[in-house]
């Protein structure tokens, strides 16, 4: 049985709220570490990672080696390679040369480390994250499942606390009136496609909004679900307000978006110039794998054999505008309203049900709220946060708050990414036991993405490429912090 009991000194060193995958990572690392005392609360009852797009043949856009763990500690017990050798999948996996794996197994691997952390505890809904200045910690309140079917409400101490809340579907606002129990099903974010995939599949006309890599996957989905000539199934409609249905950027120096480096050089540069860069980088983290993209195009060239035409419609550079339901002899359906960006022109669509593929926000959680006073927010209400993503607070706080996934702002375009996870991780878990359990790389990019620095004179003894001179793109000082 999994043991939660209270550290023996009454105050845990650190309370992760949300058990998404990067504060599982965290806990992975934090397994076993000694004098650290931990805990992680989740409201669900086990985990799960994005069910509603948990579909047949999809796979991550990320690498293997970018699991919980791997990138800070590859020795961990808690890796995807020791989960398939305890799987007894190791050789099927070597065999099948994969590089970018299932995202179902990602799921299953994920459900195997969080039920076997002895941290982990789920089906516990934190409500308040408090400061409490008598005992110099955080109390974090959460509803706990009680002996009798009923919840009891329990209260814990912490030095240290980080937010794994994860993010919540976003979706247009001409749409979000229809969000609601009478057009369920017919009016969804892709989260929940999966949920409703077999009555979409049914429908005449469906349409899908968002240039990403999950509208790109239900569009793949429904395409298939036409029958070889493209005849049944529905009509596949995808808009998009991006001005191409363009693929992520996967060359080997634009990866290096997502390293440490670049978190560090991003944080060095102005808050506007900050938000209009992480506009600018979509494809970096909103564009589509070249992969999807050409499976897309195949099943659309094998309606075209014979002379037939695809049941579907691609049109990047359109924006909805406002939605109506509508109920006539043609049955129930919405008319959007549309503009194309490009051109100003405004035109109308008639379809049977909408998915907005949108993607996601981060959220500041109400059990927040208690602390709202003690944040230092920023102009716009985000955190402040540090290079060790502890979150600017109040002065009369002694302990530390943390974020994961809720700093794009302020680090960058690699904060939704699971190829930084680990790492984050091991940064978060360095700052909070104040001392380096898990060395972290100084340098991992060959891109030097400020301006260099300048190189020394060459003194007395000093040999080309030696102590005296200082790499290409190397930091040191203020902006290597």
């Amino acid at each position: 049985m999994t043991d939660h009991s209270t550290p023996p000194h009454g105050v845990y060193d650190l309370v992760g709220v949300g058990i998404g995958p990067f504060n599982l990572s965290l806990a992975a690392l934090c397994d076993g570490v000694p004098g650290l005392d931990a805990l992680f609360l989740d409201r669900r009852p086990a985990f799960s990672w994005h069910p509603g797009l948990l579909l047949e043949g999809t796979v991550l856009q990320v690498p293997f080696m970018a699991d919980l763990v791997t990138m800070a500690d590859p020795t961990s017990r808690w890796s995807y390679l020791n989960y398939l050798r305890e799987h007894g999948r190791l050789f099927p996996f070597f065999f099948s040369e994969r590089f970018h794996i299932p995202r179902r197994e990602y799921d299953h691997y994920c459900r195997w480390v969080a039920e076997r952390l002895p941290s982990c505890r789920f089906g516990s809904e934190v409500t308040a994250v408090e400061w409490d200045a008598s005992a110099e910690a955080f109390a974090v309140v959460h509803r706990a499942p009680g002996g009798s079917g009923g919840d009891r409400e329990e209260r814990v101490l912490a030095r240290r606390v980080v937010l794994g809340v994860g993010t919540t579907p976003v979706v247009p606002e001409p749409l979000r009136p229809l969000l609601t129990p009478a057009h369920a099903g017919r009016v969804l974010h892709s989260a929940d496609y999966r949920t409703h995939r077999a009555a979409l599949a049914a429908a005449d006309d469906v349409t899908v909004v968002g240039a990403g890599q999950s509208g790109a996957e239900v569009v793949l989905d429904l395409l298939r679900r036409q029958d070889g000539e493209g005849r049944g199934g529905p009509y596949v409609r995808w808009l998009a307000r991006t001005p191409a249905f363009a693929p992520m950027e996967y060359s080997k120096i634009g990866l290096e978006h997502f390293t440490p480096d670049y978190v560090r050089y991003f944080r060095t540069l102005p808050e506007a110039v900050r938000d209009r860069l992480v506009r600018e980088q979509w494809q970096l983290y909103k564009g589509v794998s070249e992969h999807t993209l050409g499976e897309i195009h195949d099943e659309l060239y094998e309606r075209t054999i014979g002379g037939g035409r695809p049941r579907a419609g691609l049109h990047p550079g359109v924006e909805i505008t406002a939605v109506r339901p509508v109920e006539d002899s043609g049955g129930r359906g919405y008319v959007l309203g549309c503009r194309h960006t490009r051109q100003g022109t405004e035109f109308e669509v008639r379809t049977s049900a909408v998915v907005a593929a949108t993607g996601y926000a981060a959220v500041r959680p109400a059990c927040l709220d208690p602390l709202e006073k003690l944040v230092d927010w920023d102009a716009r209400g985000r955190y402040r946060v540090g290079g060790d993503y502890r979150v600017a607070l109040d002065a009369s706080v002694t302990g530390a708050l943390y974020v994961q996934n809720a700093e794009m702002h302020t680090h960058g375009v690699g904060a939704p990414d699971l190829t930084l996870g680990a790492w984050r991780a091991a940064v978060i878990l360095n700052s909070a036991a104040g001392r380096t359990v898990l060395p972290v790389p100084d340098r991992a990019a060959w891109t030097t993405f400020g301006a260099p620095e300048p190189e020394p004179e060459p003194g007395p003894g000093t040999e080309p490429g030696g102590p005296g001179v200082q790499e290409p793109g190397a930091r040191t000082g203020e902006a290597a912090r």
